[in-house]
């Protein structure tokens, strides 16, 4: 995750706690054990019951590329095709195929070994808009998985809550523990609807951006190739896809 990101957690953070103590309130107010099992065990619950196995371990899958994943940069990749099309037009499309060996991009990498193979345009297309779109819906069903649990979880808080409530209304005959008891009631309440709105719904809006910036990347790199295929100068590839530029 980039720093932002970062910047964001840590201002969730202090304007949760922060305006407690601006209230008046302590922080061991707002520490429940209880309240926060029944609401993050309760959404992973019926995350995991309504989620295909596959697509809740991309979503865990994914939560890792959040802190790793560095979004693709078009201008690199224009860079990147203006290069290989030189390459093809000085050694021919086979003098690409070193080239294809060295990219970490399981994306790229298909794309110029189709290339070097000589695959037609049409083929190249349909191989590379399948990968791109299957890829595409699977991603999106793992941010999905974070939207589900950002709704359970605030309806998981208010479960809390009355199960708090229920227990502190079970000692009337002691008034002086009444207020105490109903005050941390509500804090499974806090719980559910802090975690939706600034976790889990945050998290999975990352995640669709992320999707979207590698689509966008990734339609570059194959109308790119498809360029090439078709023979076409650098400053003529550079000249059309400047569109995809920010």
């Amino acid at each position: 995750m980039d720093r932002l990101g970062l910047f964001g957690i840590v201002l969730a953070f202090v304007a949760l706690f922060g305006g407690n103590a601006l209230e008046g309130g302590e922080v061991q107010q707002l520490l429940n054990f209880p309240a926060a099992l029944i609401v993050v065990c309760g959404s992973l619950a019926a995350v995991a019951i309504q989620t295909p196995s596959a697509d809740f371990f991309r979503a865990l899958w994914w939560l890792r590329q959040l802190r790793e994943a560095k979004l693709p940069d078009c201008n690199q990749g224009l860079d990147q095709l203006s290069l290989w099309c030189n390459v093809a037009r000085k050694d021919g499309l086979l003098g690409l195929e070193a080239l294809a060996e060295e990219q970490r991009d399981c994306y790229t990498r298909t794309g110029l070994r189709l290339l070097v193979d000589g695959a037609s345009i049409e083929s190249i297309r349909a191989a590379l808009e399948i990968e791109m779109i299957m890829r595409e819906q699977r991603d999106l069903k793992a941010a999905r998985v974070f939207e589900s649990m950002g709704g359970y979880a605030p309806t998981l808080g208010i479960i809390g809550a009355v199960l708090g409530l229920i227990h502190a209304l079970g000692h009337l005959e002691q008034p002086e523990q009444l207020g105490a008891g109903i005050a941390t009631a509500f804090v499974a309440t806090i719980y559910g609807v802090a975690l939706a709105n600034l976790l889990l719904v945050p998290v999975a809006h990352r995640i669709k951006a992320i999707i979207q910036r590698r689509y966008q990347y990734q339609e570059l790199i194959m109308e790119g190739l498809m360029l090439i295929a078709d023979g076409k100068t650098a400053p003529m590839l550079q000249q059309r896809l400047k569109g995809y530029l920010s």
